[in-house]
């Protein structure tokens, strides 16, 4: 099957912006990330699961990654064990056939230690502050809290939320999504019973038709088909309510730590 690459997000930039990613533009992403070699030089200590940080190379073209192999992903009580890289791949996939460009580049590949998810590595701005970014109404973040709600995003802490040196904000760690039980945590309630502008009515509109097509065939092998059904059905609910949600009150809104 071949990637669903959008050229562009909704406002006419780049689904990937080169000076975030090392030059790399979307399709060379995905190129390099699928066939190139895994060389790891790091970890990331910080992280929950197994992540490291890696060089890729092929033909001449050199880039960064994080490679989270399935063997070192942590059990959880409510996620079936060895899924969490296949959310990943899943949620890169929505991200991707709406046309968000929030996940950077992701893949499902064999790597030095196993299957594994293998995303691009994107540069930061180190002068924008998470705290006061999480707290303001900025588009991009409405747009991410949005996306979340679709995948049912468990963990959006701020930390998950990477400002590039462009301006555009990305979105990581999405190995917690797709339950079928709402679990949505995030710390992006700003919009909370705010209704849908007519622009993101239009991309859920397309994104629930691409699941009776390409996307649902996309999705089969990472996740199941009960969480597929799950999936269409919150955006069903957007599609019928046309507003954001509100806490639900009978559990925690927020993730902890929040950062």
């Amino acid at each position: 099957m071949s990637e669903p690459v959008s050229s562009a997000v909704p406002d006419g930039r780049p689904a990937l912006e080169p000076t975030d990613a090392g030059g790399l533009d979307s399709a060379g992403a995905l190129t390099l990330l699928r066939d190139g070699e895994i060389a790891v030089t790091g970890r990331l200590v910080d992280a929950s699961n197994a992540t490291l940080y890696c060089e890729i190379s092929l033909d001449g073209v050199t880039g960064r990654c994080v490679y989270k192999p399935v063997r070192g992903e942590r059990g959880l009580w409510d996620f079936p064990d060895g899924t969490l890289a296949g959310r990943e791949r899943a949620a890169y996939l929505v991200s991707q056939e709406a046309g968000t460009g929030i996940v950077p580049p992701t893949v499902l590949r064999d790597g030095p230690f196993g299957t594994g998810m293998v995303q691009l590595w994107i540069d930061v701005d180190e002068t924008v502050d998470l705290v006061t970014l999480t707290r303001s109404d900025d588009r991009q973040l409405r747009a991410i809290a949005l996306f979340d709600v679709v995948v049912n995003n468990a963990d959006r802490k701020g930390g998950h939320l990477l400002p590039g040196p462009s301006g555009r904000i990305y979105g990581i760690d999405h190995g917690v999504t797709f339950h079928v039980e709402n679990k949505l945590r995030t710390l992006l309630w700003t919009w909370r019973g705010q209704r849908l502008h007519t622009r993101e009515v239009e991309l859920l509109t397309c994104l629930r038709d691409a699941l009776d097509g390409r996307l649902a065939g996309a999705l089969a092998g990472l996740l199941t088909n009960a969480e597929i059904r799950s999936l269409r059905a919150r955006i069903d609910r957007l599609l019928t309510e046309r507003r954001f949600p509100v806490p639900s009150g009978d559990r925690p809104a927020i993730p902890w730590p929040p950062f």
